[in-house]
């Protein structure tokens, strides 16, 4: 069969008229359209966000074939793929895959995507999980008295730079009430003393379970979490913390970094475990000292960071960016 090529107005080339009515080109031009939308978007990475999609991550042995399975049984449903990632642990011999896809390209819902992707899940014994944008993570922000990482992360909230639901804020102080009403979000005082430590985060428990919270940050929030809390919560608790451990332990670490003539300050996002400060590293960064800095210019040095660092560790756990590998992170940018 001859067939005869035709410039549309979208400037797509099609087939024939007879062989546009069969069934076969029906899907191939659904899938092209669909393409065509997706592919003038990409290369700009607002676009993913802005279309809905669903995010598969996967965590499994290394071996032959998992991107050939993953990509075909994307592929036979029709998925476009508008990002792909993948990581091999060759040490540990681990694999990493995210892939994020577009979903209107896709016949099926997450529910049958899911269920159907089982089998293939269970031959490379993996750890996954699809995520879809369409129900964004719910975040709740713990504080204490310090405010330019919280005043940061609802700003940027607010102009729709991190994608998620902030449930409430929780602080054992009310220093920061008016900034949270100012945004229009629920503010929780709960008070920790020695004494009331363990009913202090008994509440704060309850509170994350009552707003289904599925991803805590500690924004400057001066108390240590409970074991309990922890493993509550794996993989989910971010927090920030100046980058001068061990070296300067306790209060006023600024102050004893300047002492010692430190010339680069930094901060890390890290996730919180049961051990402190050191749960698997997300996100990191430095500033250059020079001489003639002072202390106050290392304190504003040392915010600015800590503030940037943190936005960028929540923006890639909230875009399912950072797989757990053991101790360590594998981070999709």
């Amino acid at each position: 069969m001859r067939h005869v090529w035709k410039r549309a107005p979208s400037g797509a080339r099609l087939l024939d008229t007879r062989y546009k009515r069969s069934p076969t080109a029906q899907t191939h031009l659904k899938r092209i359209e669909a393409f065509t939308h997706a592919f003038a978007r990409c290369g700009d990475n607002r676009a993913m966000r802005s279309d809905r999609h669903f995010t598969l991550t996967i965590d499994c042995p290394d071996r032959v074939g998992i991107v050939a399975a993953v990509s075909q049984f994307i592929a036979e449903r029709g998925g476009w793929i508008l990002e792909s990632n993948h990581h091999a642990d060759r040490e540990h011999g681990r694999f990493f895959m995210r892939n994020a896809i577009l979903a209107s390209s896709l016949a099926e819902g997450p529910e049958d995507f899911s269920k159907a992707f089982e089998p293939i899940a269970r031959h490379f014994e993996m750890r996954w999980r699809l995520s879809d944008s369409a129900r964004p993570h719910r975040v709740a922000v713990l504080v204490s008295r310090l405010d330019h990482c919280l005043v940061d992360l609802l700003y940027r909230w607010r102009s729709g730079e991190l994608h998620c639901e902030i449930g409430c804020v929780i602080s054992n102080h009310d220093d920061l009430r008016s900034d949270v009403a100012f945004h229009g979000l629920p503010f929780h005082l709960v008070p920790v003393t020695p004494d009331t430590k363990a009913q202090a985060f008994g509440q704060i428990q309850a509170l994350l379970h009552a707003q289904a919270i599925d991803t805590v940050v500690l924004a400057r929030y001066m108390q240590i979490l409970p074991s309990a809390l922890c493993e509550a919560y794996p993989g989910r608790i971010l927090n920030i913390h100046h980058s001068f451990l061990p070296s300067f332990v306790g209060a006023r670490p600024y102050h004893r970094a300047f002492e010692r003539g430190v010339k680069l300050i930094g901060a890390t996002c890290h996730y919180v475990t049961a051990d402190l400060d050191e749960g698997p590293i997300i996100e990191q960064d430095v500033v250059r000292i020079e001489h003639d800095d002072t202390v106050d210019d290392l304190v504003r040095y040392g915010r600015d960071v800590e503030k940037a660092v943190l936005a960028r560790a929540l923006r890639y756990h909230l875009e399912d960016r950072v797989l757990l590998n053991g101790h360590r992170t594998v981070v999709f940018r």
